[in-house]
């Protein structure tokens, strides 16, 4: 990637301001915006198989499609994210460290390791097998 989203979205901001489009630049309309877009782009995949769909960037005119589709939804996204004062990046970075706590790679333990209900004094499992 070379241009920086902030660049990006500076861009879009005095595209829009050059044809006076900041009224229409509402935070409802850019989320509709943001949704045909994206829906958009789902068209592109909605009857191919999974193996079509791993090869849509083999043909050229569907390569096109999909970059001016995924082009769109970026655009309709950094714009959303200016007009309500979203940092995208922070809030990407804030997400996936949220992610990290909720989804622990298999095997990780956010608490330290406990002995079993069964093996605690006075803690036999009950008829379901769920411990006390």
């Amino acid at each position: 990637m070379t241009e920086d989203l902030q660049a990006l979205q500076r861009r879009l901001t005095a595209f829009a301001a050059a044809r006076h489009w900041e009224g229409y630049h509402t935070p409802k309309n850019l989320a509709v915006a943001l949704s045909v877009e994206a829906s958009e782009l789902l068209e592109i995949f909605q009857w191919l198989t999974p193996e079509e769909a791993a090869r849509v960037m083999e043909d050229p005119q569907s390569a096109h499609r999909v970059r001016d589709e995924a082009a769109d939804v970026l655009a309709y996204l950094l714009q959303f994210c200016e007009v309500l004062g979203v940092d995208l990046p922070a809030a990407l970075s804030a997400k996936i460290d949220r992610n990290e706590l909720r989804f622990p790679l298999p095997g990780a333990s956010l608490e330290p390791e406990r002995p079993a209900a069964a093996e605690q004094p006075g803690n036999a499992p009950d008829a379901e097998g769920l411990g006390g």
